[in-house]
């Protein structure tokens, strides 16, 4: 897998650098911009053309163009003042960029807030029975409102539900689903797995259902500073900060190293999913970095 690193004072900078890398990846793995005195600076920025920068759309270009700035290097050159008169603050930050100036912060907004969140698994051996599955539904709970709480959410309806295996021929093809709307938008990990468990007699109908897999599913989510329930009717654990509890300790020891009623389980159980065969994470975990032998 190719890897490029690319290292500019400012975001603009570091998209000059990527577009180096591009041109001379053979050669060059990492650059950094920061390695080159002014006159290279002026001969790497004479090399792009305007239009491949980043911010720089191609009418901005054909506008340049008019004037007589085809490089980047007389982009950087333009007056700042006068770039913000003639096309907007855009393009006065780009200019003051290429000069080692920074002003466009790394993300200009915050990542998106999803409107719905999922936790779903398939299992190792079929569920058939709903104390195994009430298990299974309080331990997604407790997952999906981690992920509730690390967006700054809260969430007002929760579904779980259950489907058999297509390729399984113990059993007559099926799947439920029902959802609860909750009293006040929450992220409370008990009030959450309290409502998830309430669904249970729901998903199974009848005996001899072999589940292949199940999730459970927050809806109707809004930020939680912008929710403040009256005392009457905040759920009973709420603002203990019993999630804040839990996502320290397991964010400290380990994914699931502590949790909520069936949620807080010490050993795997029989049905959770075979994960012997998973690639390594190797960008993502450190411990799972590849050895290369040389």
């Amino acid at each position: 897998m190719p890897v490029r690193v690319a290292i500019g004072a400012t975001k603009s900078l570091a998209k000059v650098a990527a577009i180096g890398i591009k041109k001379a990846f053979a050669e060059i793995g990492v650059l950094n911009l920061a390695r080159y005195d002014a006159a290279q600076m002026d001969r790497i920025l004479d090399s792009i053309d305007v239009t491949d920068l980043w911010g720089v759309a191609g009418r901005s270009g054909k506008r340049l163009a008019a004037i007589n700035i085809h490089t980047a290097r007389e982009l950087r050159d333009m007056d700042p003042k006068w770039a913000r008169k003639r096309f907007k603050v855009n393009m006065e930050r780009i200019v003051l960029e290429l000069r080692g100036v920074p002003c466009i912060p790394l993300e200009m907004v915050p990542p998106a807030v999803k409107d719905q969140l999922i936790f779903s698994r398939s299992f190792a051996k079929k569920i058939t029975t709903e104390p195994d599955m009430e298990q299974v539904i309080s331990l997604y709970a407790q997952c999906v409102s981690a992920r509730l709480r690390a967006q700054g959410s809260v969430a007002q309806h929760l579904s779980a539900w259950a489907a058999t295996g297509w390729a399984d021929t113990g059993t007559v093809s099926h799947s439920a689903q029902a959802t609860v709307a909750l009293p006040t938008p929450t992220d409370d990990p008990i009030t959450l797995t309290k409502a998830a468990r309430a669904l249970l007699p729901k998903l199974f109908p009848v005996d001899g259902i072999r589940y292949a897999r199940a999730g459970v599913v927050l809806t109707d989510l809004r930020q939680a500073d912008g929710v403040q329930p009256l005392d009457l009717f905040r759920p009973e654990f709420e603002g203990r900060g019993v999630g804040q509890a839990l996502d320290e300790i397991n964010r400290k020891f380990a994914t699931t190293a502590v949790g909520v009623g069936l949620g807080g389980i010490k050993t795997p159980p029989g049905w959770e999913m075979k994960r012997e065969l998973l690639s390594p994470r190797c960008l993502t975990n450190w411990d799972e970095l590849l050895v290369a032998a040389a």
